[in-house]
Formats: C-alpha cells, sequence, structure tokens
C-alpha cells in the first residue's frame, strides 16, 4: 500500500507516504545507506544562444577559422618552447644519473604537448634505468603513436621486454628497427645476441638449480668445494689442491652455472693469497703454481658458457692482472693467460667483452712483446689473439691514438730483424696488421710513418737475399694496400721501393711477380722520379709480357704500371709501340676483358701512345674504332670505361680521318 502511494499521481498523498516510509526507517536498528535522489530537472531552461556563425558571410567565415587556426599555432609554438626546455632539463638530470628528476621534467614536457615523441622514449629510458619495464613499454607504445618507424621507442621498447624477460618481444622490436633500416643490421644483430644469450642463461640456471634440488653429486659437490675455498689464511698449495678438484666438478654447463649461482666468482676473487698471487704480488714457487691453477681453472669455468665469461671480466682482479701476465716471466702463467684470452678471442660476444673490460692500449703492447720474443714458443698464440681481435671496429678505433707505441714500433722492429727464429711468425703477423689497416685512420697513420717504410725496405731485401717468400708474399699485399693512400713519406721511399720490385719481377715464384707489379701499380703515380727509374729498367717490356702470360690480378696491376708509365713518359710510349706496331695487346684487352680497371687502363694507355706521330696510321685496317665506339657508347656502363674510350677515339680521328 505504501508503495502504491509513493507512486501516486497525488502530490499531497506521496507527501504523506514519504513521511511514512522515513518513519520506518528511523526505526531500523541500523541506519539505511540509501538517500533520497534529490537531483532535480530544470523545467524551465533558457532559449538556446542563436548561433551566429550561421549568419555570417563565407568571407567572414573564413576570416574567423583563419584567425582561430592562427591563435592555435602560436599556443602550440609556445608550448613546444616549454616542452623542449623541459626536455633539456631532463637531458641534464639524465646525464647526472639523476633518473628520479629526469622523469618529472619529461612528465612535465608532456603535460604542455602531448604528442612530442622525444620525450616520451627519454623517459622510457630514464624508466629502464629506474627498472620500471611496465611504464618504459607504455611510453614507447606512445611514442609509437606519434611516430610509427620510431627507431628508439622499439630499442627501449627491446630493451624493456628482455628486461622482463620476455625474449620474444624483445626480439620482434629489435627485428622491427632493421626492418626500418636495413642500414642499422649490423647493430641488431648484437641486441639479438643479448636476447639468446639472456635466455640461454635463463635456461642454465633453471637446469641448474633443479639438478641441485634433486641432490645430483656434482650439483651438491660446488657448493661444498666453493665453502673450503672460502676458507681464508690456507697455504697455496691448499687451494690450488681445491681448485683442482672443483675443476673436474664444473666441466659441464650445470656445473660451471652452480659455480655462477653460489658466488664463486666473489669467493676466489676476493680470496687475499689468490688476489696476490694473480697480481704476481710474490713470486715463489707455491705462489706461482697457485696463479697457474687459477688461469686453468678461469679457462675452464668459462669454456662455452657466454655467462661466466661476463662475470669474469666483471671480476676487478681479473682486470687488473690478465693484462700483465701476457709478458709474465712464468712461462706456465704466460700460456695459461694467453690460452685464456685466446679462449676470449674465438667468439664475438667474448671479443667485446674483453675489449670493453681490458685496457686495449697495454693488452696489445705486451702482445707484440710476447710475438717479439719467439723463444718464449708463445707468438703463435699471441699472434692468434691479435689477429681475432682485429674483427671488431671498437679495437681498432681505441689503437687509433696510441698506434705507433703499441703496434708501429715494435713490428717495424720485428721487420728489421727478420730471422730463422722469428720468419714463420711474420706471415700471420702481418695479416693482423693488414687487418688493422682495414681501419681508415689506421691506414693513414701506417701510411705516413717513415720509420715503417723504412722498415719495409730492409725487410723486402732481407727476405729477397734469404728466400724467405712466406714473408714476402703477404708483406708486398700490405704494402699495396697502404700505398693506396698518397703520402709525402712513399713519395720518398719510391724509388728505392720500385728497384726492390724490379728485382723481384725476376722471380721464379709468379705469385712474388704479381704482388711486386702491384706495388708498382700504386706507389709509381705518388713519384715521376719513380716512373723514369723503373722505365730505364725496361719496365715496359716486362710489363708488355705479363699482359700476354697472366692472370686477372697480374694483368690489372701490369695495364696500371704501362699506363703510369706511357702517360709519364714519351720514352714509354716509345717503348710500347716500337715493340707492338699495331697494339695489339691493348686491342686484345679491349676486345677481350670484362673488368672495368682493365679495360679503362687499356683505352687510355691506348690514348697516350697516339699521341705518337705514325701511331694511327698503322692501326688502319685492324677493329680498334669498333672496340672503342663499343666501349665508348654501347656496351660500357661506367663512367670510367666511356670516358677513357672516348678520349682515345678523339685522338685516333684526330691523327688519322681516314
Amino acid at each position: 500500500e505504501l508503495v502504491k502511494d509513493l507512486k501516486s499521481s497525488d502530490v499531497e498523498i506521496q507527501q504523506n507516504a514519504m513521511e511514512t516510509a522515513d518513519c520506518y526507517i528511523a526505526a531500523l536498528d541500523e541506519p539505511c545507506r540509501t538517500k533520497v535522489n534529490k537531483t532535480t530537472i530544470n523545467t524551465s531552461p533558457p532559449l538556446q544562444p542563436s548561433l551566429s556563425l550561421q549568419n555570417e558571410s563565407p568571407e567572414t567565415f573564413m576570416k574567423i577559422m583563419e584567425r582561430d587556426a592562427e591563435d592555435r599555432r602560436v599556443r602550440r609554438i609556445a608550448k613546444a618552447k616549454k616542452a623542449t626546455a623541459l626536455k633539456d632539463k631532463g637531458n641534464e638530470a639524465y646525464a647526472q644519473e639523476d633518473y628520479e628528476t629526469a622523469v618529472k621534467y619529461y612528465s612535465d614536457g608532456l603535460a604542455e604537448l602531448r604528442d612530442m615523441q622525444p620525450l616520451y622514449t627519454n623517459r622510457a629510458q630514464a624508466y629502464i634505468k629506474l627498472g620500471k619495464y611496465k611504464e618504459a613499454i607504455s611510453d614507447c607504445e606512445w611514442a609509437l603513436k606519434c611516430n610509427e618507424r620510431c627507431i628508439k621507442a622499439y630499442l627501449h621498447m627491446g630493451k624493456a621486454y628482455l628486461a622482463l624477460k620476455k625474449y620474444n618481444e624483445s626480439r620482434n622490436c629489435f627485428e622491427k628497427i632493421a626492418e626500418i633500416e636495413p642500414g642499422r643490421e649490423k647493430m641488431v644483430k648484437e641486441y639479438l645476441t643479448q636476447v639468446d644469450l639472456e635466455k640461454e642463461r635463463e635456461s642454465q640456471e633453471m637446469n641448474a638449480m633443479q639438478a641441485f634440488d634433486k641432490g645430483d653429486g656434482k650439483a651438491t659437490t660446488v657448493p661444498q668445494l666453493l665453502e673450503k675455498l672460502s676458507r681464508p689464511g690456507q697455504m697455496p698449495l691448499y687451494y690450488c689442491g681445491g681448485l683442482e678438484i672443483l675443476s673436474q666438478a664444473v666441466t659441464d654447463c650445470i656445473g660451471q652455472t652452480l659455480f655462477r649461482l653460489n658466488n664463486g666468482f666473489s669467493i676466489i676473487s676476493s680470496n687475499d693469497t689468490m688476489t696476490s698471487c694473480l697480481l704476481q704480488k710474490t713470486k715463489d714457487p707455491d705462489n706461482q703454481e697457485l696463479c697457474v691453477s687459477v688461469l686453468k681453472f678461469w679457462r675452464v669455468i668459462c669454456c662455452g658458457n657466454d655467462e661466466n665469461q661476463k662475470m669474469l671480466m666483471k671480476c676487478p682482479v681479473t682486470r687488473q692482472s690478465i693484462v700483465h701476465l701476457v709478458t709474465s716471466e712464468h712461462v706456465a702463467a704466460q700460456k695459461e693467460c694467453l690460452a685464456l684470452l685466446y679462449l676470449y678471442s674465438q667468439i664475438p660476444h667474448g671479443r667485446r667483452l674483453a675489449i670493453d673490460n681490458l685496457n686495449v692500449h697495454m693488452l696489445v703492447r705486451n702482445l707484440m712483446a710476447c710475438i717479439s720474443k719467439p723463444k718464449q714458443q708463445q707468438e703463435n698464440t699471441a699472434v692468434n689473439i691479435l689477429e681475432n681481435f682485429t674483427a671488431e671496429n671498437k679495437f681498432c678505433i681505441q689503437l687509433r691514438n696510441v698506434l705507433t707505441d703499441s703496434v708501429i714500433v715494435p713490428f717495424t722492429t720485428i721487420l728489421r730483424n727478420i730471422s730463422k727464429s722469428n720468419q714463420h711468425i711474420l706471415p700471420s703477423l702481418i695479416s693482423a696488421v693488414g687487418c688493422l689497416a682495414r681501419d681508415d685512420v689506421i691506414c693513414h697513420n701506417f701510411a705516413h710513418d717513415p720509420e715503417c717504410w723504412k722498415a719495409f725496405l730492409v725487410a723486402i731485401r732481407q727476405c729477397s737475399a734469404c728466400e724467405y717468400k712466406e714473408v714476402l708474399y703477404p708483406m708486398l699485399g700490405l704494402i699495396i694496400n697502404l700505398s693506396t693512400i698518397t703520402s709525402p713519406v712513399i713519395q720518398k721511399h719510391a724509388v728505392s721501393l720500385c728497384d726492390c720490385c724490379l728485382g723481384l719481377l725476376r722471380d721464379s715464384d709468379g705469385g712474388v711477380i704479381t704482388r711486386a707489379t702491384g706495388v708498382l701499380s700504386t706507389v709509381l703515380p705518388q713519384s715521376s722520379e719513380a716512373v723514369q727509374h723503373v722505365i730505364q729498367g725496361d719496365v715496359v717490356r716486362t710489363m708488355r709480357r705479363l699482359l700476354k702470360r697472366t692472370g686477372q690480378t697480374a694483368m690489372k696491376y701490369a695495364i696500371k704500371t704501362l699506363t703510369v708509365c706511357t702517360a709519364a713518359s714519351h720514352l714509354a710510349r716509345e717503348e710500347l709501340v716500337k715493340s707492338d706496331k699495331k697494339l695489339s695487346i691493348l686491342r686484345h684487352l679491349l676486345g677481350s676483358s670484362c673488368d672495368e680497371m682493365v679495360s679503362g687502363n687499356a683505352a687510355l694507355c691506348l690514348a697516350h701512345c697516339l699521341e705518337l706521330e705514325g701511331t694511327a696510321s698503322n692501326l688502319l685496317g685492324t677493329d680498334i674504332v669498333l672496340l672503342l665506339l663499343r666501349h665508348a657508347a654501347v656496351d660500357a656502363k661506367r663512367t670510367a670505361v666511356q670516358q677513357n674510350a672516348a678520349i682515345a677515339l678523339g685522338k685516333l680521328c684526330q691523327s688519322e680521318p681516314r
């Protein structure tokens, strides 16, 4: 009945029903939380304002819209200016490692301008430093809404996913970078390697803990042995024995991982006795033996285990000792140290770890010192380590400013003193130096170093006299690469170098002849004096002979040498035309070679010879016009060949209109 009255259309009955209901509610033991809706509806709203814009003329309407757009533009510029200032402050805080403050500034900047992509990526980077990976991912997603090709967003998102152990998502982010910018493929490959390493580390640790929980023999042995090794103040031989037993327990991945999980690296590196022996503070036999035992153990624990390699390089005592032990007077310690470094040098991840954590300048200097002393029998390992490290650009970059002290001085010293005792190591050492010279700055430094070129001359003469052809061959290759750089030092020694090469052209070894010709082709353009010297040495006839019966590489070098000589010397042109009136060799090269360098130089050499009176007439009745036309117009795809062929054709027509 009460409900019926509450619904009544009679206002007086409805009011009485509400009062009755209030009485019932007041009589309850607990107060009712329900409240009467006091909302009232305005039954007399004001009339809608007139839509004045609709009544304006089109011209006035457009002016209003333009003014509004301009106001918006001005406001956005002001906001962008404030946001940029806040971003700069955030960057300063980030540089000072104050990441919380950096986040605050970036957030304030976003409050000014919500679609400023750099603020999202910068804040994501700061969040990663703070370990707030989900927040970082969210910011990267917003950055991608601002710019769907934002590389930084994918980079930071990939890092955040990796930290959260979401390996597939992380991999997808990094692969997206390579898809957007293929030029960043090398960087992407390094990040993908990190993903694989982290995934492998997690798998290793999971398997190791499962083995430990099952009570497997080796799994329980590792913690027990580490506990014994952690006891301070024991005799060196006590630790030697412990490391030997522990080595047998960590030969597989599970043992290596359990060693890491049980703080094995910190236990050993914090042991004063072991640290003292690694730093060679005492040189008594027992400490030397312990030093060898520790180095052997490091190699066992790191073999095939990337995470352990990383952990070892993070140990201060390792970084401090391993470079110095390369030149240890204790042969066994030096051998084990080099073996450990060689382990790191074999894979890119290991090389980068060593480069990032070791003193590269001192490492290379000590490796070169080791190579210089072949009597210790460790030079092969040392040069292999050096050659492996040259595969990393960062390694070469770090050597640029210390190249003379680290490499050039010891290298030239070895070149000046080639003998039976060290000739076996020279080919590998020269190869390693050649790998270093792939770096433009290092190549420039070698090309401009006077002592280097003096040493080359001494070495060529020594190798020629003693017939050390296994040394001579790679050395000539290195000289070819270095002499592509124009240098006053090379110009100074050009005559002597070319004189040595003229002698080598009489060698019975075809490889030596080819490379001697290669040196002539790169050195002669730098010295007119050297050109005159080799022409007097009958180089034109020798190059003609080589062009008749040699392979493609020798052909390239020979035609270039001949072209340089005919360009600089009237006598060289006369000798070539006198020995081959119809220039059959040059025509053969133009007709048969598909190599741009050979064709281009053959055309240019022909043009030089056409400057001699009567040469063009000798070519009447040959196919020379068709050959030059083909290279100048129809078949030539490269400008250099076209240009040289056109020059030759022009001189031919000018000299012989027929």
